[in-house]
């Protein structure tokens, strides 16, 4: 298969894609310990510009070798996205739930950004091709409160996280040579994958106002994956009402032979605010 190439996403705010827990998540933690004596609510809003890496077999109808395209490659055209959390919290008790959607899709001509088979193009080998990713990520946890005081808050998250990625392409191949599928054709695939996750998340408080804060996040899991794990750091300010922020997020899938994307990974930059109430 391709080796995977990385290429940034264009995207506007609230954009990016695939993936799970942001920065933003980290950033609403409660901006101040307590809440013994009642509920605490919050809710973030991010946007996520990643590279993205990874590769996409797909299996002609009718049998032939597949083709193998590398997303790093061709996506770069973001139709829609959402991205947000929720989380409730009592005590050193709660729960916690963040929701991502993100739908790319491009259409590229004379194209050499494929295998077939798994290996490399012929000689003269290319393809028209129209590619559609679209993409939920889901993540529920309960979440305890291990430390809460002036130098900062952390909270032990416990639960499971939804991949569910659904990749569609349309080719029309040119040239001749070698062992070739159809010219022309429309192949779907997808998978949905459940994996138990364990983390951190939190801030540490700086300054002696403590309004400036450095949110980070930290899971790893297994499941339907041999493992995922993510890492996610920045700087924040605390207002008022929330907090506005910007961290660097990597999230990576090692999927189990047999799935039809290979080694998923998003890296890049986080800008998201956070509502206390």
């Amino acid at each position: 298969m391709n080796a995977p190439v990385r290429k940034y996403l264009a995207a506007a705010l609230l954009g990016a894609a695939a993936a799970a827990p942001a920065a933003a998540q980290s950033q609403s933690s409660s901006s101040d310990g307590g809440g013994a004596g009642g509920w605490q609510f919050e809710a973030a809003i991010y946007g996520w510009f990643p590279a993205i890496s990874g590769t996409s077999s797909f299996p002609p109808n009718g049998g032939g070798p597949s083709i193998d395209v590398s997303m790093g490659d061709v996506i770069n055209a973001l139709k829609f996205a959402f991205m947000g959390n929720f989380g409730m919290r009592q005590g050193q008790w709660g729960l916690w739930t963040d929701l991502v959607y993100a739908d790319f899709g491009v259409s590229r001509s004379g194209s050499h950004d494929f295998a077939i088979g798994g290996h490399p193009l012929p000689v003269g080998i290319s393809a028209d091709l129209n590619l559609d990713l679209k993409s939920w990520i889901w993540t529920l946890a309960g979440s305890y409160r291990l430390k809460d005081d002036s130098e900062g808050a952390m909270d032990l998250l416990f639960g499971a996280r939804m991949l569910d990625m659904t990749n569609g392409l349309s080719w029309n191949i040119h040239g001749t040579g070698g062992n070739l599928p159809p010219r022309t054709g429309f192949k779907e695939v997808g998978f949905t994958n459940w994996d138990g996750i364990v983390g951190l998340r939190g801030r540490a408080r700086l300054g002696a106002d403590r309004t400036w804060f450095i949110p980070f996040y930290v899971d790893v899991g297994a499941g339907d994956s041999r493992l995922t794990w993510q890492v996610n750091a920045g700087i924040a300010y605390q207002f008022d009402w929330g907090a506005l922020g910007a961290t660097w997020r990597y999230l990576d899938y090692d999927f189990k032979s047999g799935a039809p994307v290979t080694d998923l990974r998003f890296s890049g930059p986080v800008i998201g605010a956070s509502f206390a109430f």
